[in-house]
């Protein structure tokens, strides 16, 4: 069996102590959020899945160098996965940024845009290099 190796770790904190049962794990491709000592949940989001990122800080969070990261993605089992009170928060939001777009590429994968209307938000797929026509009354 193959090991993950890991590019980030960190546990959910306390007062900036790890004292918790939860931690969090980013591999190439993979975040991962294990909770529980004696009974383990594991989850997982595949990073190409990974819609958008989300930073929170509350002035409590702010004293003692922790925030939230909220990663809403497309995975049906884990739509939104919070990095509790994380350490370095900005770093990791940024990290984790960094690696969805790699990951993305390799997949040749484009993101997705959600456009609001009057029947309610639909899917539009779009190409960076694709070539766009528009008139100026339709900007």
């Amino acid at each position: 069996m193959e090991t993950i190796e890991y590019l980030w770790k960190d546990r959910k904190r306390f007062l900036g102590m790890p004292l918790s049962f939860t931690r969090y794990r980013l591999s190439e491709d993979r975040l991962f959020c294990e909770t529980g000592f004696l009974n383990v949940k594991s989850d997982e989001v595949l990073l190409y899945r990974v819609r958008d990122l989300r930073l929170t800080m509350s002035l409590g969070q702010r004293i003692f160098g922790v925030g939230t990261v909220c990663v809403v993605s497309s995975d049906k089992s884990i739509p939104h996965l919070d990095l509790k009170n994380v350490k370095s928060p900005r770093e990791v939001k940024e990290l984790i940024h960094k690696h969805v777009e790699a990951s993305k590429d390799r997949r040749r994968m484009r993101a997705t845009e959600l456009l609001g209307g009057e029947d309610g938000p639909a899917c539009q797929e779009y190409e960076e290099d694709a070539d766009l026509d528009m008139d100026e009354e339709e900007i």
